[in-house]
């Protein structure tokens, strides 16, 4: 398995980690909003994932035109890291909610492509 196959697999694995934490809690964000160890645990999978995906990109730069917002993304981590201060539940449940179905399927994709 290449470097970038391995950093995609990560991203899965981080995304399958956050649908898994809402095993047994509503998807709600009133419920994201109250359970802090919900929501440590989804920002240090997003950590993972921004990480993995600007590995990838650094490594092949086309990743970036094949993953709807990559930079955002990537930016996404940033935040989490640098600025955890400022983080808001709301613009975390928008991306849990609005752009994490996305990005599982053209990863999913990605790895599909990488196989053939």
């Amino acid at each position: 398995m290449d470097r970038t196959s391995a950093w995609l697999y990560d991203i899965q694995k981080a995304i399958g980690e956050i649908e898994f934490f809402f095993e047994g809690f509503p998807k709600t964000i009133e419920e994201y909003k109250s359970n802090i160890l919900l929501k440590r645990a989804v920002e240090r999978e997003f950590e993972i994932i921004g990480e993995a995906l600007n590995r990838a990109v650094k490594e092949d730069a086309s990743i970036a035109n094949k993953v709807t917002e990559a930079r955002n993304i990537i930016g996404l981590r940033n935040i989490v890291i640098h600025a955890y201060d400022n983080i808001s539940d709301e613009s975390m449940w928008s991306v849990l909610i609005s752009h994490l179905p996305l990005l599982k399927k053209e990863v999913s994709d990605l790895l599909a492509d990488s196989k053939t």
